[in-house]
């Protein structure tokens, strides 16, 4: 007989439980590639849904020039991802983000990552990142009562994916990959396999 924890109301901070991580690329005014890392993202058909704080360069390249490519990095790339973590594209740093964060141009040099080009939208993909998702904004809606935030509907228009991760070209294969999980403000990655819905076709 399974023993049922006790539990008790709570206030965390956040609620970061456990989503993968994203690196989303857009394009600056002056043409050159921001990176934003973040962790609000999850997906439905062809639709991708993310979720971004007010204040920082990506929201504002997405709502100037709609266009981004969503990176999903595996596990190998928590300390790139954590190199991004404290920078921001904006100049100047907005007074909120000051006692945290500093500007950085130049984000693929600060992350040792590698700009790659896309087909079909202008930002470029990360191509150490397994999966890359080049995508067109189709919405912008702000909300929250705990600080302003943006829920951005973007839609995908190509995928690539590294061909390590495939199973064929319409299945990645769910052993291969293994996303970076942020949960808590810690980094995880995927663990053993522990069984598979009725619908898996891989």
């Amino acid at each position: 007989m399974s023993i049922l924890a006790a539990t008790r109301i709570v206030h965390p901070r956040i609620l970061y439980f456990g989503t993968p991580v994203v690196l989303l690329t857009t394009e600056n005014e002056d043409g050159t590639p921001n990176i934003t890392p973040m962790s609000s993202a999850w997906a439905l058909g062809d639709r991708v849904v993310l979720g971004l704080g007010e204040g920082g360069q990506g929201l504002a390249n997405l709502r100037a020039r709609p266009q981004c490519v969503i990176n999903l990095p595996d596990g190998t790339h928590w300390r790139a991802v954590e190199a991004l973590a404290p920078l921001t594209g904006a100049c100047p740093v907005p007074e909120s983000k000051r006692s945290q964060f500093r500007h950085a141009q130049d984000k693929f040099a600060a992350s040792g990552l590698t700009a790659e080009a896309s087909i079909k939208v202008n930002p470029p993909r990360i191509a150490e990142c397994p999966l890359q998702i080049e995508a067109e904004v189709e919405e912008i809606r702000m909300t929250g009562d705990r600080g302003p935030f943006a829920i951005i509907e973007a839609r995908a228009v190509a995928v690539h994916a590294h061909e390590d991760i495939l199973a064929d070209d319409t299945h990645i294969a769910p052993r291969l990959w293994s996303p970076l999980i942020y949960s808590f403000r810690h980094y995880f990655s995927l663990g053993e396999e522990l069984g598979k819905t009725f619908r898996a076709e891989v």
